[in-house]
């Protein structure tokens, strides 16, 4: 559906993107993740047609962004991070330019603004003038533009940048709904939503992609230690010095608050949990608690992004 080889994109001298290469198949949520000046925003207009690549090649349903540019724009919706809206306008003059701008037929229209008006909850809204919106309202209206004509594809730019745990929480609802049908490129700073809205993530860092794959497959390959939490009622010295003596465990930190509670990270080659709930039954301890804590997508960032600046840095 989204296809990137080798794309490189050069702002004079300045490499913005270098070989960047990464699919995304039909009716995949992606997430697109870097850190400012990563080339997020770049690789996104090369996609959107806004720019042509220095090098490389990218298609959008087997359309090429070089030869195709008109054919992808009418199977892409697009949320930019600052949307462009005309303020003096209704929402519904504004949705109604946008779909005549967009080709959508005349005898069409009506039904079309209606469909993504009622998509993005603005029926209330639909007859106020732009400018007099809550910026929720207005990341809505930006939505509803780039539903229109019922895209395969969107491409969403920090669709929730500035707006309040409300109105974020509406605005990822939205698009959790909108995913069912459509193949979505997100890119966002705000890594829990990428989380919870995303099968996978693409991650870039100083213009080349660092990774590309489920959050769960990303811990897999990057925790070098399994980490157990543990909590027990009961002798918890006696049974911290039991768990160091454990064949596998490599570290056990304990916290005391009355019961006891423990982090332990032992060999990623077995799960130790059976061993460590039997330990505490032999000890006569009550268990409370035994989980194994995964990594979050901001410390999978955060290694990566980490790991490239230190590579650099030895290399130099």
């Amino acid at each position: 559906m989204i296809e990137a080889e080798g794309l490189t994109k050069f702002y004079g001298p300045i490499g913005a993107i270098k070989n960047v290469s990464f699919q995304i198949e039909k009716g995949e949520v992606v997430g697109f993740l870097g850190p400012n000046g990563a080339g997020k925003s770049t690789t996104i207009r090369i996609l959107t047609c806004f720019m042509p690549p220095s090098a490389g090649k990218a298609r959008v349903e087997g359309f090429d962004v070089m030869e195709n540019s008109l054919q992808i724009r009418q199977r892409i919706g697009y949320l930019p991070e600052s949307v462009p809206l005309y303020n003096d306008l209704t929402v519904n003059r504004f949705l109604r330019f946008v779909a005549s701008s967009k080709g959508v037929e005349a005898k069409r229209i009506n039904a079309e603004i209606g469909r993504v008006v009622s998509a993005c909850g603005l029926e209330k809204n639909a007859k106020r003038i732009i400018r007099n919106l809550s910026k929720g309202f207005r990341q809505r209206v930006g939505l509803a533009q780039a539903l229109l004509n019922d895209p395969p594809v969107l491409i969403l730019d920090e669709p929730t940048i500035g707006l309040d745990p409300t109105q974020i929480i509406e605005i990822r609802r939205i698009i959790k709904e909108l995913s069912e049908k459509r193949t979505i490129l997100l890119s966002s700073h705000i890594l829990p939503e990428v989380a919870q809205l995303c099968g996978r993530v693409i991650i870039i860092n100083k213009g080349e992609i660092v990774a590309t794959d489920s959050p769960g497959n990303l811990t897999s390959q990057l925790q070098k230690t399994v980490k157990i939490v543990l909590e027990i009622g009961g002798p918890s010295l006696e049974f911290a010095q039991a768990l160091e003596g454990m064949a596998g465990v490599q570290k056990v930190t304990m916290e005391s608050n009355g019961t006891s509670k423990f982090l332990i990270e032992t060999d990623p080659a077995a799960d130790m949990r059976p061993e460590i709930a039997a330990m505490a039954v032999q000890k006569g301890c009550s268990l409370l608690e035994l989980r194994i804590m995964q990594l979050s997508l901001e410390e999978i960032f955060m290694q990566l992004v980490t790991e490239e600046s230190s590579e650099e840095v030895a290399k130099s």
